[in-house]
């Protein structure tokens, strides 16, 4: 049963699943990072208060974070073959894994550079800072380890979501346990696809955890 095309196809869902989770992550910071610095600094008593902007974006935001993931996967599906050409495989997935984290990560940013000390922007402020240098050189530096470790809690939510479209043909560690472990009855390829996941969570959090430790050693130090 265990045979060595087996395990290669485990160790290819893999790096499937890495790329899908890496890869979505980027797109979905790239996406998320100006959404919720734009819900910080638009939010009233923010660096610039604008409550119709402010009030279009939360309202976005919790529009998408509010519709569960396979239901927005099959939504998008004439959005993802729009832009990829097909709406299955690890790159199709990809399109709605970055939308579906986006708004996500935008409340992750949002809670990060919300923690700042106020007092610490409002001696930028006096100092006369533009607002711009605020956003990048004070909050962001600030909440830099808060950002870490909301990056990696994005990680392991977005690896989850992967898995979660292996039911529609994602591919991944989601595919196969899907493909063998539901429709073959291979409890043993599931069981170890469960492992495989956990793992890379487990991993990803370690990650995360040390590099956000090493920054606030930085910042304490």
């Amino acid at each position: 049963m265990w045979d060595k095309q087996i395990i290669m196809m485990l160790v290819e869902g893999t790096g499937v699943t890495l790329y899908m989770t890496l890869v979505s992550t980027l797109i979905a910071y790239i996406l998320g990072l100006p959404m919720g610095i734009t819900l910080v600094v638009t939010a009233p008593g923010g660096l610039k208060p604008n409550k119709i902007v402010y009030k279009i974006l939360d309202v976005v935001v919790n529009i998408v974070r509010s519709i569960p993931f396979l239901i927005l996967l099959v939504l998008l599906i004439p959005f993802t073959r729009f832009i990829v050409g097909k709406s299955y495989g690890a790159t199709a997935t990809i399109v709605p894994l970055s939308i579906a984290a986006a708004p996500f990560v935008a409340r992750l940013v949002e809670s990060s550079l919300l923690e700042v000390d106020h007092g610490v922007v409002e001696a930028a402020q006096s100092m006369g800072a533009s607002l711009w240098m605020i956003v990048w050189k004070v909050l962001l530096v600030e909440a830099r380890t808060s950002l870490i470790v909301g990056g990696t809690i994005a990680l392991g939510t977005i690896l989850g979501y992967s898995a979660m479209a292996g039911t529609v043909g994602g591919g991944g560690l989601g595919d196969i346990a899907i493909r063998y472990g539901y429709h073959r009855y291979q409890a043993d390829i599931m069981i170890v696809t469960v492992i495989l996941l956990v793992a890379l969570v487990q991993i990803l959090q370690v990650i995360g955890t040390k590099l956000s430790k090493k920054l606030d050693r930085r910042i304490t130090g």
